[in-house]
């Protein structure tokens, strides 16, 4: 597809070349896609420089403060956020050239539904869908927030929102679900600790079940069958191994910092 939109699509990457392909290919119709590695140990710097995109290289220290990094570093102010695990479908590809060819987006912000998997499976409901986030933006009106997990969205401009879905493989497997809860978890941890946060056992045990409640019961994760039950689980127990690490650290046994 011959590149029609004035837009920057990053992605950031580590150890991605297995996943990478499919979600370069899914933007085509960009201008530039700028792939910012951080010190991967197998092929992905040299697949994404063969597939055309353009690859700088940085150690992740803090995600908003990496992902703040890799907006400077591009060469349009319109910044498409994309993870190696997500596909732009071509419905949303579709939308987006429609966007920018009736000239200036009438907003700064976009936000966009997402369809996350569990290995093939498509999460329904408990809240993972739509599960619209902001994707892409003008980034002179936009930054992350400098946190390690989980960084805000800073701005003060109104939020657009686009209507074609995004595919987002979450989770090659279970496995791979537990394996990233644990990294989390260590760097949720870490973050409380480092703002001073006074977090309490009924706190923490008061969020797991809330966590529950809504992910399987409010969201309708039971429609999802034994797959939603995991999914709330899952959800709870986040916010109990972050307890649990956390107390650690508060007791000079700080977590390990994850690969």
């Amino acid at each position: 597809m011959a590149a029609t939109v004035p837009i920057t699509v990053v992605i950031l990457t580590k150890n991605e070349a297995r996943r990478l392909r499919d979600a370069i290919e899914s933007v085509r119709w960009a201008e530039e896609i700028l792939v910012v590695d951080d010190e991967s140990a197998d092929e992905t710097a040299a697949l994404a420089e063969s597939l055309g995109a353009r690859v700088v290289r940085r150690r992740m220290d803090n995600e908003g403060r990496h992902r703040n990094w890799a907006s400077a570093e591009a060469r349009f102010d319109w910044i498409l956020s994309l993870d190696a695990d997500e596909r732009v479908t071509p419905e949303l590809a579709a939308e987006l050239q429609a966007l920018f060819r009736a000239g200036a987006p009438p907003f700064d912000l976009y936000a966009i539904p997402r369809r996350n998997h569990i290995g093939q499976r498509w999460v329904r409901h408990g809240g993972w869908y739509p599960s619209a986030q902001l994707k892409m933006f003008k980034r002179t009106v936009f930054k992350w927030e400098e946190a390690s997990v989980h960084p805000r969205a800073l701005s003060d401009r109104p939020c657009g929102r686009l209507t074609k879905d995004l595919l987002h493989y979450s989770y090659r497997d279970l496995s791979d679900f537990v394996e990233k809860m644990n990294r989390q978890t260590t760097l949720e941890a870490q973050k409380w600790l480092s703002d001073g946060r006074k977090v309490t056992f009924g706190k923490a045990l008061w969020r797991a079940a809330d966590r529950f409640f809504r992910t399987f019961v409010s969201k309708k994760g039971y429609r999802d069958g034994t797959l939603g039950f995991i999914v709330a689980w899952f959800a709870s127990a986040y916010q109990l191994i972050s307890y649990a690490k956390y107390v650690e650290g508060r007791h000079g046994a700080p977590s390990t910092s994850p690969p």
